[in-house]
């Protein structure tokens, strides 16, 4: 991913502040939230006692009546 950025600069020539397009900026935000999902996937597949297949979930929640 590349962004564009530009550098507000004080009166020393010291960068103070970034300035982002709309565009990037909201490209930014989206892969800080998959990378935080990612981390997220992970930790619940460490921490997992076990998991079962879909079709197995399916067929548990029709018989619940919490599925049609």
């Amino acid at each position: 991913m590349v962004i564009q950025a530009d550098y507000l600069i004080d009166e020393r020539g010291q960068k103070k502040s970034v300035v982002l397009s709309v565009r990037d900026y909201l490209r930014l935000l989206e892969y800080l939230e998959d990378l935080e999902d990612t981390l997220d996937l992970k930790k619940a597949k460490e921490s997992a006692k076990g998991f079962i297949d879909f079709a197995r979930l399916k067929s548990q929640l029709k018989k619940q009546g919490r599925l049609h």
